[in-house]
């Protein structure tokens, strides 16, 4: 009678081979013991969706230990990781001025309220209180919006670097926003807009922008290279934004603002117009013109700051007795003009550089109204020339 075989003895890990357990949320996670710190154990923990995916983290941090190298141990506070987030993986991707309006909400907002808490133990609920706070405070929806945009971008880094097992923000629902009404300038009031750009300085700035949608940073960074008198083109290959009260040169918006379009004949007119006049300044400024490419300048060459051309062009709205609006109505303007007049949406959304058409039909929906009369008008033309044909 054969002796059955004693089943062999389940191996314990040994001491620093680390743990990997299901976590009650489906995820797994791994945890290695890294040294002592202050007497106490320290110890790692990985996250991921899969076993295989924290079980090859925990493989390389053994290696790591193995090999003498220290593992990174991040037990911070939120305040800690969004400093170190905001310096060193935010600051060399994002535009200058992004960078500054992270910084202020993530100063003013997120670090007060939940800068303390240690980083792993952030929850959805502290995230909550903290849109809560903004609104509490008086504060807009748009601003509430804003900071539970910068957190979660930041918890994604955080989440890809493996020093939390989920993006709460992502979990917390964005304040709704209600969105502006656009007031583009009425068909009525053109003439007497367009005599008031003839009398200013900056008159074929506020003309190329009306007749071809720019945004006001796209106008102000455009370059002479960039425009073709002669083949009536131009071309949006860069913008101007102020950081730090000194300009920067940044790439457009999106992949779809670096386009190309025809001039109209009457914006070419007034660009050849104020080519001429730039000279005669730039002869006058002598020693003090300062020479960078641009269209659109000061009196002495500099870079234009839009909160100042934002000023004077409502300062020229007031003295013509038309309505203040913002300059980037003159953009709103071009949109709802050229929708009237049954312009393709597709064409309309890639002279404004837009990704999409629905962002384009979503904006000038006021416009609808009138594309779905002329719409039902076609239909009925349409079926009363069948009906016709029929007889």
């Amino acid at each position: 009678m054969e002796t059955p075989k004693e089943k062999p003895k389940k191996r314990r890990r040994g001491r620093g081979e680390g743990s990997i357990y299901e976590r009650k949320d489906g995820r797994f996670a791994a945890v290695v013991n890294v040294g002592f710190r202050n007497g106490k154990r320290v110890r790692k923990t990985f996250y991921g969706e899969t076993r295989g995916e924290v079980q090859e983290e925990l493989k390389k941090a053994l290696r790591e230990q193995q090999q003498g190298l220290p593992v990174m141990v991040e037990r911070q506070t939120v305040e800690q990781f969004l400093t170190n987030w905001l310096n060193n993986a935010a600051k060399p991707r994002v535009r200058p001025k992004t960078y500054i309006s992270y910084t202020q909400l993530t100063k003013h907002h997120l670090i007060p309220a939940i800068g303390k808490i240690e980083l792993s133990k952030l929850t959805p609920q502290h995230v909550q209180e903290v849109l809560n706070g903004i609104i509490e405070k008086g504060l807009s929806t748009r601003t509430a919006q804003l900071v539970r945009a910068v957190l979660r971008r930041a918890l994604n880094q955080a989440h890809r670097w493996g020093l939390v097992a989920r993006n709460v923000a992502a979990l917390v629902d964005p304040p709704r926003v209600v969105r502006r009404e656009v007031q583009p300038f009425t068909v009525e009031e053109m003439p007497k807009l367009l005599r008031a750009f003839e009398r200013e300085r900056l008159g074929p700035l506020y003309v190329l922008t009306l007749t071809h949608g720019l945004r006001q940073g796209e106008a102000l960074g455009l370059r002479w290279q960039d425009v073709d008198l002669n083949a009536k083109e131009l071309r949006v290959r860069q913008a101007l934004q102020w950081a730090d009260k000194k300009p920067q040169f940044v790439e457009p918006k999106t992949r779809q603002s670096r386009r190309t379009f025809a001039l109209a004949d009457d914006v070419v007119k007034a660009l050849r117009k104020h080519r001429k006049a730039q000279l005669e300044q730039r002869l006058v400024a002598g020693g003090d013109w300062e020479e960078h490419g641009l269209v659109f300048t000061t009196r002495t060459g500099r870079p234009l700051d839009g909160v100042n051309v934002t000023r004077d062009f409502k300062r020229m709205l007031r003295n013509a007795g038309l309505p203040v609006r913002r300059f980037h109505d003159l953009r709103h303007t071009t949109a709802s003009l050229l929708l009237y007049r049954k312009v393709q949406p597709r064409v309309v959304a890639d002279l404004l550089g837009h990704s999409e058409i629905r962002v384009t039909m979503d904006l000038y929906s006021h416009v609808a109204p009138v594309l779905q009369r002329e719409a039902a008008q076609q239909m009925d033309a349409l079926l009363k020339a069948a009906k016709a044909r029929r007889k």
